[in-house]
């Protein structure tokens, strides 16, 4: 290929990337603030609305979840109780699961549930990061694992996931209809998974790896911290897209289904770092996401520790949807 040939692939390539790439994002607004009561240890790892109601999981409580009454500023969780089988055996090594339970045993929460979701007809699904598995809860409260297909944690694997400790799946989402659920894995590599509903069981169609990637980023500078792995701690599925949360920059990225590439990001690192709202921590500590039309609701797992401002239990910021909504291009 000529010099002017790769001249003009150069141009051409600039005037038609997204202009939105080269932009930082956009900062989100927070609208609203909210204490939660009622969550012992201020573990709140995972949360979706559900029928007429939030409901939240803490990765400390292996048989409960929690109906967030938002009647007033401060919420109150109200727990609900269901009977736990044990989990199924998914590929994971001999050594992971281990070190998994003797974590467990130590500090409670032996499923270190990290994600929830709800489909269009109330059931809840919680993803296991001990056991890498995806429990289901009907609105009775009957709980059931999921048949998983045994080709997704050996594809995760394969790709470069789910090969340390600690840094397994930390979010999920499924569709309305349940016929689709995705997950993310956490860091070093990162990812995301999808899977198809065939009837009872789910299935890898075409192979369940969306995207796995390596590397680092650099978190806000006023945080004052050298690179971190790229990281995912929450996942969300609305207008047929998904909607990844970011801890390291601070923001939610809206993603393709098809290949999980980054199409647009928002910042909400001015709320999470404000002098107020810190924590005595080098990493981000939003752990969960939902995404509805006028908002985007974030999940604060403040993990026992105490802000700036002196509230020690978790909190969930409600952000406005940027201008043009959640679909925008710019």
């Amino acid at each position: 290929m000529t010099a002017g040939w790769l001249a003009r692939l150069a141009l051409l390539t600039a005037l038609t990337a997204p202009v939105w790439a080269a932009e930082p994002p956009v900062e989100l607004e927070l609208v609203s603030e909210h204490p939660v009561d009622g969550m012992d240890a201020g573990h709140l790892s995972g949360m979706a609305w559900c029928g007429d109601a939030f409901w939240a999981v803490s990765d400390r409580d292996d048989t409960g979840l929690y109906r967030l009454d938002a009647s007033e500023p401060v919420w109150r969780a109200e727990a609900e109780r269901f009977e736990l089988l044990p989990p199924p055996e998914t590929g994971l090594s001999w050594g992971t699961r281990m070190r998994s339970l003797a974590t467990g045993l130590a500090r409670g929460g032996k499923m270190d549930f990290e994600g929830l979701s709800c489909d269009g007809l109330g059931n809840r699904y919680l993803v296991s990061e001990a056991y890498a598995a995806v429990l289901r809860v009907n609105p009775a409260g009957t709980a059931e694992w999921l048949n998983l297909p045994d080709s997704l944690v050996r594809q995760a694997r394969a790709s470069g996931m789910l090969l340390r400790f600690n840094a397994m799946f930390e979010g999920i989402a499924v569709d309305p209809e349940a016929n689709r659920l995705w997950l993310a894995a956490e860091h070093s590599r990162r990812g995301l998974l999808v899977m198809h509903r065939n009837q009872s069981s789910w299935q890898c169609t075409g192979g369940c790896v969306l995207l796995a990637e390596g590397g680092h980023e650099t978190p806000p500078a006023i945080m004052d911290e050298g690179e971190q792995p790229l990281r995912f701690s929450g996942l969300a599925f609305h207008g047929g897209k998904l909607f990844t949360l970011e801890p390291v920059p601070h923001q939610i990225c809206r993603r393709r289904l098809d290949t999980g590439a980054v199409e647009r990001c928002w910042s909400y690192a001015d709320t999470a770092l404000a002098e107020d709202r810190r924590y005595d921590t080098p990493f981000g500590n939003a752990e969960a996401l939902w995404i509805d039309e006028q908002s985007a609701w974030i999940g604060i797992d403040n993990n026992q520790a105490t802000r700036a401002d002196g509230e020690k239990r978790p909190v969930v910021w409600r952000l406005a949807a940027p201008k043009g909504g959640w679909g925008a291009k710019r």
